[in-house]
């Protein structure tokens, strides 16, 4: 499969910091993804707090899409005292394969950052979502962290839609390595670090049509757990 190539006009975002009480005035050159806003908004804030960025590996947010759609579509699977989360085998059996990802590669997932809403809001916004206690910060801060994949999707064309963040220790060029070399693009949704304009806000959209504006609570989640 070709890698899609990014376009020419990359757009600028303006990325926050939720240690200060206005915004970290940073900019940005990225694709036209919001997976690959959200990691640049992530990586930001870590600067920031004078840790190293994370590396941008396209299998393991590969991954993360895929560790989404295990999900299917159940919002109230996510947090709350039912939060549950796929059986970790299927990162070897099924979540891998599927993306083209040599199981022998896999290292171990070291943190999650994992929210569901009906709303779709811009990176930015899933940022301040799904990093809202100390224990996100310490999770997005701890220098132990070295790799991450970022993913967001609706379901069925369109709400409820999801975003994970995935974070490893594993070691760059190593570990959640591609087979062919290539993220395998798939849709509905987007992953970071493929080279890859997957937005639908203004145009045909990966998630099946234009967002769905609904107000309802935002559920997330985020700790750390080994693979």
């Amino acid at each position: 499969m070709k890698q899609i190539m990014a376009r020419k006009n990359a757009k600028h975002i303006l990325l926050p910091s939720v240690r200060c009480s206005s915004a970290l005035l940073v900019y940005a050159k990225l694709t036209d993804n919001p997976a690959d806003e959200l990691v640049a908004v992530l990586n930001a804030n870590r600067t920031a707090h004078k840790s190293s960025s994370f590396a941008d590996n396209p299998g393991l947010a590969c991954i993360a899409l895929q560790y989404i759609k295990a999900y299917q579509g159940d919002c109230e699977a996510v947090g709350g005292s039912d939060a549950k989360k796929p059986p970790d085998s299927e990162f070897a059996q099924t979540f891998a394969p599927y993306c083209g990802v040599d199981a022998s590669t896999l290292s171990p997932i070291t943190g999650r950052f994992l929210g569901c809403q009906s709303k779709y809001v811009q990176p930015s916004e899933a940022f301040s979502m799904l990093i809202k206690n100390e224990k996100s910060l310490e999770i997005l801060y701890n220098k132990n962290q070295t790799e991450i994949g970022a993913a967001v999707t609706g379901i069925d064309g369109g709400a409820p839609y999801f975003w994970c963040v995935l974070l490893s220790n594993g070691k760059h060029n190593s570990s959640f390595v591609l087979e062919d070399g290539v993220a395998k693009i798939s849709r509905p949704g987007c992953f970071s670090g493929a080279n890859d304009d997957c937005s639908g806000a203004d145009g045909p959209s990966p998630f099946g049509h234009k967002w769905v504006y609904a107000i309802t609570a935002f559920i997330a989640v985020g700790y750390a757990f080994g693979l």
